[in-house]
């Protein structure tokens, strides 16, 4: 438990379209139920509410009112505010900089650094704090690997400096993963820095931009990403694609994950919304052109189940909006699994008529719902499946991914039930 009182408020700050700075836009109250369980509670500022540049937070949960909003998910804490906090890493290196094993969800938020994903900030002034203008540089990389590997072996960074590397750190804390990580700058733009653990079973960093690569080759709309290799370790460089670098500093898009899009709880035990379906039918609700993201949706859920990614959760999709409308946003976070079984495998949501088998049988009973005819359906699998089996090696090769964490993954690759009936 904390040794400190925790925050019950906070207000919470938006970066409008265009802009760079942010604006207040409400009042987060996170309070307990009769049972001890967490309510949130939130109302739009009055003076938001007129502004003739105004937009909602998400397009689910928090629309433009002057309603008070109340919530008992996810701890009490609104979808759209649990994206715009520290994943686990985050929070992992948030308690180790407070000195405490465990925080309330409030100050999750609060001590989250201003790198966090999509375009909401949180603090205890009505009006919010200018934005943070330094970013960790790529050639600060090396040392920053070095402080993430220390807070792997749960060290201590005991240097002169060491609540300014606990800060480097805490630059870092967003865009969701339990992997290190951090954010850095160049001359483009801001990215997530990504780096391997010493427990990985192949060189996950290679392998991911693999993925990348792969899907794009498949006509997945995918995030920029790049390896830099620093001092011998690889480090995977993706682009922050809710940012756009301008002469006055950042603009930001407003994100929120396919869990706060489908009004789904966190925890695998109560993943009953956990559904590519279901989130096909909530995304064609809110997004601008749903003809383009719902057929989208449906390549991202065939290419996971080619390639075996399991950890395809609804945290690992997301909805963006860098204008007033809403999108789907590229894809990040994918990886093989190459597990045993070669009759069976399970994605992460339910994906058709048979809940959440990765078969293509299966991936084409609800078609329909991705805005698809079926025979439109039928050539999108027919043509990734091909073009997966016959490139994944090669892709993989030729992003330097060696021969043996090629033959360690290759079993994730078209499995043969893939397209048993």
């Amino acid at each position: 438990m904390t040794s400190r009182k925790e925050s019950t408020e906070c207000f919470v700050y938006i970066t409008l379209p265009g802009q760079t700075e942010s604006v207040t836009a409400g009042r987060f109250e996170l309070t307990k139920d009769r049972r001890g369980n967490g309510l949130g509670r939130f109302v739009y500022g009055k003076s938001y509410l007129t502004r003739a540049d105004v937009v909602a937070i998400d397009p689910v949960e928090l629309k433009l009112s002057g309603d008070t909003y109340e919530t008992a998910r996810l701890n009490g804490v609104f979808g759209a505010l649990r994206d715009a906090g520290p994943d686990y890493w985050g929070r992992r290196v948030i308690e180790k900089h407070a000195g405490v094993p465990q925080l309330g969800e409030l100050d999750y938020l609060l001590n989250s650094a201003d790198d966090r994903a999509g375009a909401l900030g949180f603090g205890l002034g009505q009006q919010p704090p200018a934005p943070r203008r330094k970013f960790n540089k790529t050639i600060e990389l090396a040392r920053l690997q070095q402080i993430a590997e220390a807070l792997m072996r749960e060290e201590d960074v005991k240097t002169e400096e060491a609540a300014q590397v606990q800060d480097l750190m805490l630059l870092g804390t967003s865009m969701g993963g339990a992997r290190p990580k951090a954010v850095v700058e160049d001359n483009e733009g801001l990215w997530v820095a990504k780096f391997n653990r010493p427990d990985d079973r192949w060189n996950n960093t290679r392998v991911e931009h693999a993925m990348l690569e792969l899907a794009k080759s498949c006509g997945v709309s995918v995030a920029a990403s790049r390896i830099e290799t620093i001092a011998g370790k690889d480090v995977l460089l993706i682009k922050r694609f809710d940012r756009e670098k301008t002469e006055r500093g950042y603009t930001k898009s407003r994100m929120i994950s396919g869990l706060t899009l489908v009004r789904a709880e966190e925890s695998a035990e109560m993943r009953d919304r956990w559904s590519y379906v279901l989130m096909a039918e909530e995304l064609r609700r809110v997004v601008k052109e749903p003809k383009r993201d719902a057929p989208e949706l449906f390549r991202r859920m065939t290419f996971n189940a080619l390639i075996s990614n399991l950890d395809d959760h609804p945290r690992n999709h997301a909805l963006i909006a860098r204008e007033r409308e809403w999108q789907l946003s590229p894809a990040y976070d994918i990886t093989p699994s190459p597990i045993i079984s070669q009759d069976h495998r399970d994605l992460a949501m339910e994906a058709g008529d048979q809940g959440r088998f990765a078969n293509a049988k299966n991936l084409l009973s609800q078609h329909a719902r991705f805005l698809l005819e079926e025979k439109q359906a039928k050539a999108i699998v027919s043509e990734m499946t091909e073009h997966v089996r016959a490139t994944w090696y090669d892709i993989v090769r030729g992003q330097g991914v060696t021969e043996k964490d090629a033959e360690v993954i290759k079993g994730a690759f078209v499995y043969e039930g893939f397209l048993r009936e």
